[in-house]
């Protein structure tokens, strides 16, 4: 039992020692990061494509290309990782770097991350990520896909992820 307990406090320690800016430079140790693409339809994607729709119209005004929505695997970590927003009541990009190597191994090339919390409209939530040099540095980088984490806990507060990636 001791050492079950010793190995999942090291698996602990080397999944949340991860950051999220544009891209993972990290080595994440955790091998298969198995995820159920099933939590990609809890995200409110009426939100969700509210987002994404602003988020696009911003990058096309910059020449940029717009993201595709992915519905499965990028949204169901963001779902996964929302939830645990949820569950801790805090905002953080706590394991992106296991959100990063899951997608890489699924053919990410490049992984970011926006996340927030407290907005009742897209259009509030985009323009803060706008006003943000980090968040905006984020959208604006080189990605061709995005999936959703959006979700109100039980107090109808949303909090929200989106991931980034380029493939």
């Amino acid at each position: 039992m001791k050492l079950l307990k010793t190995t999942l406090v090291a698996l602990v320690l080397i999944v949340t020692t991860a950051s999220c800016t544009k891209d993972e430079t990290q080595v994440v140790e955790e091998a298969n990061f198995g995820i159920d693409v099933n939590l990609a339809m809890e995200t409110d994607w009426q939100m969700a494509d509210e987002i994404l729709t602003l988020v696009n119209e911003y990058r096309t005004s910059i020449g940029l290309s717009a993201l595709k929505r992915d519905q499965q695997y990028a949204s169901a970590y963001a779902v996964d990782h929302t939830q645990y927003m949820i569950d801790i009541s805090k905002i953080n990009h706590d394991n992106f770097g296991v959100r990063s190597k899951a997608l890489k191994d699924r053919g990410a090339q490049s992984v970011g991350e926006n996340v927030a919390m407290g907005y009742t409209k897209a259009e509030n939530l985009v323009n803060a990520w706008l006003n943000s040099p980090s968040h905006r540095g984020v959208i604006e980088g080189n990605y061709t896909h995005s999936g959703f984490g959006v979700i109100q806990n039980d107090r109808g507060i949303y909090y929200f992820t989106q991931l980034f990636y380029r493939k």
